[in-house]
């Protein structure tokens, strides 16, 4: 069973000040509203109501906060949580790209989300979710190019992919990997950036979503182990 089900709502915030005060590994999901970010996080979480897709697209401004350990699934969403016991978080960053969001609550974004991807010691990585038909929007290779300076990793999901034929899917994904590959950083050495095909409807690429998930948080790699590790680690 992926430990991925285990995610349980946290915290939210809508200012940087609120963040969690946590020191365990976090993983943001960005991408435009309707890109289906919240039905990938739930279906990749096996929960039908975790992340929570407005009914006005772009109107949510709040950075949502789920846990991994710490509590399960069958709580009360007002029962505490065992933060000594959260092994890490996921983020729900709000979407973008709505022309009727205000200015203002654009500059918010801006400022959130920026601040947030570029100065976050606690994010390990961030994964990218675009609908496949429309990938690398502007405000999608913004979110690229804010995260790339910080040299962690980003997986780009490429959504609604039943939407497309056998011959498109295989172009798409050529030409996304071609699109990340030409990021290289000042030594011209490419960026840790990787890129999938996926489909909540007809459940392609959620479990390479995953394990690719639960390697950039760690959590492929057991307690026990990592306890026993800690031992080895003492006696030297």
């Amino acid at each position: 069973m992926s430990k991925l089900w285990q995610a349980r709502f946290f915290t939210t915030v809508n200012h940087l000040r609120d963040l969690p005060r946590t020191t365990v590994p976090e993983i943001a999901f960005a991408g435009r509203s309707n890109a289906g970010k919240s039905t990938a996080i739930n279906i990749l979480c096996n929960q039908k109501g975790l992340a929570f897709a407005s009914k006005t697209p772009g109107r949510t401004q709040h950075i949502n906060f789920f846990s991994i350990g710490g509590a399960h699934v069958a709580m009360h969403r007002k029962d505490e949580t065992n933060v000594a016991e959260i092994r890490c978080l996921l983020a729900d960053l709000p979407g973008y790209g709505y022309a009727e969001v205000s200015g203002d609550a654009k500059l918010h974004w801006q400022r959130l989300l920026g601040d947030y991807v570029q100065r976050r010691e606690q994010l390990a990585a961030l994964v990218l979710i675009m609908d496949a038909r429309r990938p690398f929007t502007d405000l999608d290779i913004q979110m690229l190019e804010w995260f790339a300076p910080t040299g962690k990793p980003i997986h780009c999901i490429l959504t609604k992919v039943d939407k497309l034929n056998r011959n498109e899917s295989v172009n798409v994904l050529r030409q996304a990997q071609a699109k990340l590959d030409s990021y290289v950083d000042e030594d011209g050495e490419g960026f840790p950036f990787t890129v999938q095909l996926f489909s909540a409807l007809k459940r392609i690429g959620i479990e390479e979503a995953t394990a690719k998930i639960e390697e950039l948080l760690g959590l492929n790699v057991d307690v026990a182990d990592l306890g026993a590790q800690d031992e080895d680690d003492d006696e030297q």
